[in-house]
């Protein structure tokens, strides 16, 4: 084996772990735009403080990628809206359903693939945070829209 294939191999892994970073960045800015949007259209104040709970939560994974990044890094990145957010209600819960979802299984597979202890540590936390917050939108959904 070429003892350069293992710096490749290692370095290769950390740009996909940025690019991985900064997918997550994007998508948790977003959904924090989006709830908050969501949250304005809840039919009653129940649904509306779960709905900002789980923003609250959005956030907190926003801050913590955000550090990994410019510990990583040691730059700030700079988030982008990624995801338009439905007007409907219904569509929205929908959306953030399917959105919640996908976020979980990306989240575990950030973490399976990181050999960084406190990384694989705060995605596999986000993702049960992400799986929490399907069964809300869920919940919300079935009560709310499906006929």
């Amino acid at each position: 084996m070429n003892p350069n294939s293992f710096y490749y191999i290692q370095e290769s892994m950390d740009q996909r772990l940025l690019k991985d970073l900064t997918q997550a960045i994007h998508g948790e800015y977003s959904a924090i735009h989006c709830y908050e949007q969501l949250a304005k259209k809840a039919p009653n104040n129940e649904e509306r403080k779960q709905i900002l709970e789980i923003r609250r939560d959005e956030s907190k994974h926003f801050q913590t990628f955000t550090k990994i990044y410019v510990q990583l890094t040691g730059k700030k990145p700079i988030p982008k809206l990624t995801e338009r957010c439905p007007t409907d209600y219904c569509d929205g819960l929908q959306f953030a359903l399917q959105d919640e979802q996908k976020t979980v299984d990306f989240y575990l597979d950030i973490a399976d693939r990181t050999t960084d202890r406190s990384i694989r540590k705060k995605f596999r936390r986000a993702a049960l945070d992400e799986q929490n917050h399907a069964v809300w939108f869920l919940f919300y959904y079935v009560k709310n829209c499906a006929k």
